[in-house]
């Protein structure tokens, strides 16, 4: 969509607001002058107010929107700009319903943490205002206002938990036995690449290394352990005792509160490896069916029946002593409004802990979006969604984190539910920022944040495992960050 910026340079502003509304369109920024579809953003100060006028043209017609604010509001520079770039998300959504868009979910919201913003609210008063300031102020509807209610009340409880030293670990194990077609992200398939795992192992030894040497030295405390990848449990046994016990003998983990694997895929499950983590403490895995219909399964490239799923948490239960998480996708290509309440049912009859209901995001470089397979309409995905919040509370269980993501079905969230006393730390601190997450591995995303300040900032390892097999002497160095950021 060509978008034209008149008086202002708020592109981050108006690209938001495009990718909210129209997720499948892409901004392009014309020369010359204005013509056909488009949307035109203009930004005017005056004496007494900032005013930004949207004119949206679409099908030969021009539908306008304007929003503003007090320049007496305008305190600083950080101040102004926040306020300008919400009149320009806030005009341009009022052109685009004027035009006859559907209201979204979310309405004039485009972040991918509702709650931060929902929890900064509700420091003014009480959860039930900040609700329907929620609900006024950014058009969202009174169910996901709801949840942002529900999930931010949990967020408060666990901020008021952590101590100044808390972080969680994060350890990045990007292999897979296969790719599923909704994947982006970076994991190598283990068919291929059977030969990288010993030396990645190796390059994470000394990662581990450089990353204990700085939480030890700064006198960090780790409460929470996150294995995720990929795959963890595409390692062998001994490669997971290996692996676990370098995190025992380099990392102090007297305060730890959690520790959770993802076990994801059940064709990678097995009781040797699972008494292997709950010998090294692991208390939580992860066994995701994403669906319990083989022929979705099949679509989305697994290798596995939904028999398999309920036949790898009986090897969980088996074992014992670990809780269970089961991750359920809504809008995956092939599955129906009525595939995914057989998939719900099937589940919670399961019991596991944790259910987490995520919406499909078409990433750029999944299989799902290269190809253009046939995916549920914006209005299945949202009764799938309507299904999962109406069953999971009457099956015990409650929400407690949530998130959005870019290019999502229908601009909908994920959202994950726990039954009582199962709330996962690491979900709540990572998509909240309440603490610093400090991270090894593939992909890995170190975090670090800084209370009260809002100074964030993030150190990454090399995605592929090649590459971070071969620049993991950088890595090791860039650990030092951690220390500078923290002294």
């Amino acid at each position: 969509m060509k978008l034209y910026l008149i008086g202002h340079d708020y592109k981050y502003a108006a690209e938001q607001m495009l990718l909210s509304l129209y997720p499948a369109e892409r901004p392009e920024y014309p020369e010359g002058k204005p013509e056909g579809d488009r949307v035109e953003l203009s930004l005017h100060e005056g004496d007494k107010f900032f005013t930004c006028v949207c004119r949206l043209f679409t099908g030969g017609k021009m539908y306008p929107g304007r929003s503003a604010f007090n320049s007496a509001l305008a305190v600083d520079d950080i101040s102004r700009d926040k306020l300008c770039n919400r009149i320009i998300k806030n005009a341009f959504y009022r052109a685009a319903l004027r035009s006859g868009h559907q209201r979204p979910a979310w309405g004039a919201l485009t972040g991918v943490r509702p709650g931060k913003l929902f929890c900064s609210i509700m420091e003014e008063g009480d959860a039930e205002t900040a609700m329907k300031r929620f609900i006024s102020e950014y058009d969202v509807s009174p169910e996901r206002a709801a949840l942002c209610r529900d999930t931010s009340l949990v967020t408060r409880s666990v901020a008021e938990s952590l101590g100044k030293k808390d972080i969680c670990l994060y350890v990045g194990i990007p292999f897979c036995p296969t790719r599923c077609s909704y994947c982006s992200f970076v994991s190598q398939s283990v068919e291929k690449s059977m030969k990288l795992i010993p030396p990645f192992l190796d390059a994470l030894m000394q990662e581990i290394d450089a990353a204990a040497k700085a939480v030890n030295e700064l006198g960090l405390r780790v409460i929470s352990i996150y294995m995720g990848g990929g795959t963890p449990t595409t390692l062998s046994a001994a490669q997971l005792d290996r692996l676990c016990t370098k995190l025992e003998d380099r990392f102090d983990l007297g305060s730890l509160r959690e520790y959770t694997v993802e076990a994801g895929r059940p064709d990678t499950i097995t009781e040797e490896k699972l008494r292997v983590l709950k010998a090294h403490g692991v208390d939580r895995v992860s066994v995701n069916p994403q669906t319990m219909v083989d022929s979705v399964l099949d679509a989305i490239g697994r290798r596995h029946s939904s028999q398999d799923i309920v036949d790898a948490l009986g090897k969980v239960r088996n074992v014992g002593g670990m809780a269970v998480n089961m991750d359920l996708i809504a809008g995956l290509t092939s599955d129906t409004v009525s595939g995914f309440e057989e998939t719900l049912g099937k589940v919670i009859a399961l019991e596991p802990e944790n259910i987490t209901v995520h919406t499909l995001s078409l990433k750029k470089g999944s299989r799902i979006t290269l190809e253009g397979c046939r995916l549920p309409t914006a209005a299945e995905v949202s009764r799938m969604l309507d299904l999962a919040g109406e069953a999971l509370p009457k099956a015990g269980y409650f929400p407690y984190y949530l998130y959005r993501q870019k290019f999502m079905s229908g601009g909908f969230e994920n959202v994950g539910w726990a039954k009582r006393d199962y709330v996962n730390l690491y979900n709540v601190c990572i998509m909240e920022e309440l603490c610093s997450i400090i991270a090894v591995g593939g992909g890995g995303s170190t975090k670090l944040v800084s209370e009260g300040s809002g100074r964030n900032i993030r150190l990454f390892a090399p995605k592929y495992p090649a590459e971070y097999i071969s620049g993991i002497e950088k890595t090791c160095s860039e650990k030092q960050g951690i220390i500078d950021f923290y002294k």
